[in-house]
């Protein structure tokens, strides 16, 4: 199952793991310190809050979450031969998991995508993931 990803800067993590637990109907899939996501089956949406006090109400990231490794090198494939700037990150930890994943930039606004796996899940020793977390930034 591939889904959209839609990261957001909030300020106050928990008002803001309430309003959207309350938003979506259903309680968070993860929570770490300085983060949360929610894992909503419909519409397809991972919604992740990374916690950046005086940045909130902001689009961290966006990206899709794509079913396996396999398909993450299809779409990097694809997106390369269209002529999209790619940058790869392999074996990466980001968002406590660990990661196989590409970014793709050339939105016409600047945006940039990430189009990931996730293959395993990381402790929550890691440090939280902030603007300036290379995973996230």
């Amino acid at each position: 199952m591939s889904r959209l990803q839609l990261a957001l800067d909030v300020d106050d993590l928990e008002a803001s793991i309430a309003f959207y637990a309350t938003l979506l109907g259903t309680p968070p899939h993860k929570q770490r310190p300085g983060y949360a996501n929610f894992a909503v089956a419909d519409p397809p949406l991972k919604l992740v809050l990374l916690e950046n006090p005086g940045r909130g109400g902001g689009i961290n990231h966006l990206g899709i979450e794509v079913e396996d490794v396999d398909t993450v090198d299809t779409e990097l494939t694809r997106l390369a031969a269209a002529g999209l700037a790619t940058t790869e990150e392999r074996d990466t930890t980001c968002c406590y998991a660990r990661q196989e994943k590409f970014w793709v930039r050339g939105a016409p606004d600047g945006e940039r995508w990430e189009v990931y796996t996730i293959t395993d899940d990381a402790p929550v020793e890691e440090p939280a993931p902030s603007l300036e977390a290379a995973c996230c930034a």
